[in-house]
């Protein structure tokens, strides 16, 4: 395969385990699976694959920075509680709205803040366009009988500020994919696993066997691992614009497809909220303009 073709094809799979990460984490609720068991067997089994690994290759010099740890509580335990938490009371289409779909906002105000960085016009633009469905979709919820916001809804908005954060520091600090990976992964199971193991209840016993083993092979292997290493991959073919903008639709098509397989509805106010984030996450008009200068530097040179 060409490595363009390749890129596709790591995107491919990268956007089937995003959007897996929200189906599964619903049916979490459904199975009986609390988020504190679901994220101490997620970063417990990604210790034991990582860790010898690391030994074997002699490569854990960069775990005792401390950029390893503060990303390992950022993207790590902090992210994964409030998320897995999150979606024990909100549905899927609400996790393509407040998490996924806000997710470019907190990381642009995070950058502000942080590191100064100014917004760009597109960032403008992303927020004008979220803001107003964000009104839109509160107007339609407003005029109905139901009350579609509650603590779920806090919770994804939170994980994506965990998540924004996450995202300026490893920008900033310029840690490579396999390092930021083993990092949060190996510092996650060293915080939160003695802390798991002897101050908080624990309901191994109350889900199905089978049930426990997919949810930590999907989040400790697929999750952590190979979405990590696909995605980069993917960058490195298509370019980070092309592939972040892509791989942003696995949580809408992931809210489309929770309508059949787990039986949630989608109301009208959802709809217009699913579609507003999800055009100020992606910036479509970004995207045409990249490809339509491509079309002409390649034209050019065909001259």
């Amino acid at each position: 395969m060409s490595p363009r073709t390749q890129g596709y094809f790591f995107i491919a799979i990268t956007m089937c385990i995003w959007g897996g990460f929200t189906i599964f984490s619903r049916l979490n609720t459904q199975w009986q699976i609390s988020a504190w068991d679901i994220t101490a067997l997620r970063f417990g089994l990604a210790f034991l694959i990582l860790m010898p690994v690391l030994l074997y290759k002699k490569d854990t010099a960069f775990l005792w920075q401390k950029h390893s740890v503060i990303l390992a509580l950022i993207g790590g335990v902090g992210y994964c509680l409030t998320a897995y938490t999150a979606f024990l009371y909100a549905p899927a289409a609400h996790a393509a709205i407040f998490l996924n779909g806000c997710i470019p906002l907190t990381t642009a105000v995070a950058a502000w803040i942080l590191f100064k960085q100014p917004f760009d016009k597109h960032t403008w633009i992303s927020l004008s366009i979220m803001l107003t469905a964000l009104g839109l979709m509160s107007f339609l919820i407003s005029q109905s009988s139901s009350h579609a916001f509650g603590k779920g809804d806090v919770l994804l908005f939170i994980s994506a500020i965990w998540w924004g954060l996450f995202t300026v520091l490893l920008k900033q600090w310029r840690l490579s994919a396999w390092h930021s990976m083993a990092s949060v992964a190996i510092w996650s199971a060293i915080i939160y696993l003695p802390i798991y193991l002897f101050f908080i209840p624990k309901h191994l016993t109350e889900p199905e066997p089978i049930h426990l083993l997919i949810q930590t092979v999907f989040h400790g292997i697929f999750v952590v691992i190979i979405a990590t290493l696909t995605y980069v991959a993917a960058i490195e073919r298509l370019g980070a614009f092309k592939t972040g903008s892509i791989v942003t639709l696995a949580p809408f098509i992931a809210a489309l497809l929770a309508v059949p397989l787990l039986g949630e509805p989608l109301s009208p106010a959802i709809v217009c909220g699913l579609v507003g984030m999800g055009i100020g996450a992606l910036q479509p008009w970004r995207w045409l303009r990249q490809d339509s200068l491509t079309q002409q530097l390649q034209q050019q040179k065909d001259q």
